[in-house]
């Protein structure tokens, strides 16, 4: 039995975002040589890759589109870094300029992840989780059931 967690992460951030906190995402990314902004802190989303546990590749890039920035990133996590990872997401939303969805948390051992909604209004990000069965089924009918 394991404790990871499969994390991702696709939200935009406007292009106006200030130069620092360009280079806090860029730092979480592993795209700086600089050192951690707090003692105890370190990247949460540079890890590249084949996944060890949860299968496919860990990713984290932060690209420049015409109007906006684009991050997306998919990572393994640890219980023992929820705090910080939290902080991080919490900090992504109060900036993000998409609305609702920016990402899913799941446990190595379950189908189904929970869903992360951002409100930039307030800066939280609201964990709702999702649970297969009857409502679901309502909600997006199976074609072949």
């Amino acid at each position: 039995m394991s404790d990871l967690y499969e994390l991702q992460l696709t939200c935009d951030l406007p292009g106006s975002l200030p130069a620092s906190d360009l280079a806090l995402l860029r730092w979480h990314l592993g795209e700086s040589g600089e050192q951690s902004p707090e003692p105890a802190a370190y990247p949460l989303l540079s890890a590249r890759g084949p996944a060890e546990r949860i299968g496919g590749t860990l990713v984290g890039d932060l690209a420049r589109g015409a109007r906006c920035w684009a991050l997306t990133a998919r990572q393994e996590v640890h219980p023992d870094e929820f705090d910080q990872l939290r902080e991080l997401v919490e900090w992504i939303a109060a900036r993000t300029s998409t609305c609702g969805t920016i990402g899913y948390l799941r446990f190595l051992e379950q189908d189904v992840p929970d869903v992360l909604i951002a409100d930039p209004d307030t800066g939280t990000v609201q964990r709702l989780p999702l649970t297969p069965g009857p409502a679901a089924d309502d909600l997006i009918p199976d074609p072949w059931g």
